[in-house]
């Protein structure tokens, strides 16, 4: 057997980062940045009114107080997107909205909850220093200031970034395209009637949403019976479309593995019995350049594999590091068992109160997916442990929420 680490490492050494596409930004959402965006100008590109209110020289109305306001003539208004160049003297004020251009000679705004809202005159009841209520050009950006680097998943906040400071596309690493799909005479469709020996299927509808939740764009396959002749003509017919594929299911020892004997000497993929619980059998390799991942048909076992060996592959096609789940460490609540030489990954809860503890499920075969679906978190148990009492500290593997 080769242990978890010895097989992530063939895994990540194999895939490779996905070329860049340059898409519009809406496309983008969700993508990689492959490469740093810079502010052509700043932001704001000119000093600019925060408020609705009346542009002012401020020593115009050092004094001004409820008691005795100062009375200044409006010369003018000034709405945001206005385009001409104005400007006030010493004695004058001009009327002006929000994100309007500072006048020449202006150095603040009054609100106008400040003032009597008046039209040609206005008396305005506040002092003011120097600066109230004016955004200054580059404040938020400053010229050639690099507003998105190269590597950052691109989100809401970053898109409107980007969009600000004037580019209509971006260069991206595109979201690995995953075909998933289950294998097994037993399996049926969700909201098909069963028959006796069936169940529904559920591993594909499961991967495929973890492959949304690690950046990628899953396409779920329908089931495929145990035929051989099907099984492989169906693994050809999906690589016109996907940047990896993942199979669950006929990968262990019986008689009826049928991914194990189609796949095997086909292209790099080989089959290997991997130091963890749940999870041991596992496959890996290449067809026709493509990764393809096949992992165990129980429900946790195909769940865990996931997250430890598919997860981290597919961050790395993205251009990020191919990091495991956010991991934390806790205090054991409970004993704990685990079998030797086996990194063991329990299904739990964690809670903070002042520090993360955690409890493990009582059940965990590999079989029983009620008990993952209630968890938040895999415990992580070293190959050297095969107990550890309550209290101990143990990496935790925080689940996607």
């Amino acid at each position: 057997m080769r242990t978890v680490d010895e097989h992530l490492t063939e895994i990540l050494g194999s895939v490779r980062v996905l070329p860049p596409l340059d898409l519009a930004l809406l496309e983008a959402q969700g993508t990689v940045l492959a490469e740093p965006v810079s502010a052509p100008v700043p932001l704001p590109p000119f000093d600019n009114s925060a408020m609705d209110g009346y542009a002012v020289v401020a020593a115009d109305i050092a004094a001004a107080t409820d008691a005795a306001p100062v009375a200044l003539p409006v010369v003018g208004d000034i709405v945001a997107g206005d385009s001409g160049v104005s400007a006030i003297r010493p004695g004058l004020t001009a009327r002006i909205m929000t994100g309007a251009p500072l006048p020449a000679g202006a150095d603040a705004v009054i609100p106008v909850e400040w003032t009597d809202g008046g039209n040609a005159n206005v008396q305005i009841f506040r002092a003011a220093p120097p600066g109230n209520y004016i955004r200054r050009a580059g404040e938020d950006v400053l010229a050639g200031q690099v507003v998105a680097d190269a590597g950052v998943r691109l989100t809401a906040p970053q898109l409107g970034m980007i969009a600000a400071v004037g580019r209509p596309r971006v260069t991206v690493r595109p979201k690995p395209r995953v075909v998933v799909v289950s294998t097994g005479d037993e399996l049926r469709e969700p909201g098909s009637t069963l028959a006796p020996g069936q169940i529904w299927e559920s591993n594909s509808f499961m991967l495929t949403a973890a492959v949304v939740e690690a950046g990628g764009v899953g396409f779920r396959q329908p089931t495929v019976e145990d035929e051989p002749g099907k099984v492989l003509e169906m693994l050809h017919d999906q690589l016109v479309r996907a940047d990896a594929i993942v199979t669950t299911g006929g990968v262990s020892m019986g008689t009826r593995d049928v991914v194990k004997e189609v796949l095997t000497g086909t292209g790099t993929v080989n089959f290997h019995k991997v130091r963890m619980r749940p999870g041991k059998p596992q496959g890996f390799g290449l067809l026709e350049g493509t990764p393809v991942f096949t992992l165990p048909g129980n429900p946790v076992s195909a769940y865990v594999s996931f997250q430890v060996f598919v997860r981290p592959a597919l961050l790395a096609m993205q251009g990020l590091p191919p990091e495991a789940l956010p991991t934390v460490s806790a205090v054991l609540a409970e004993d704990v068992k685990s079998p030797a030489g086996l990194r063991h990954y329990l299904r739990g809860r964690l809670s903070f109160d002042r520090g993360y503890s955690v409890t493990a499920a009582d059940v965990q075969g590999s079989h029983q997916l009620g008990s993952l679906s209630a968890a938040n978190a895999l415990i992580e148990l070293p190959e050297d442990a095969e107990a550890m009492p309550a209290g101990s500290h143990v990496n935790v593997l925080r689940l996607p929420s």
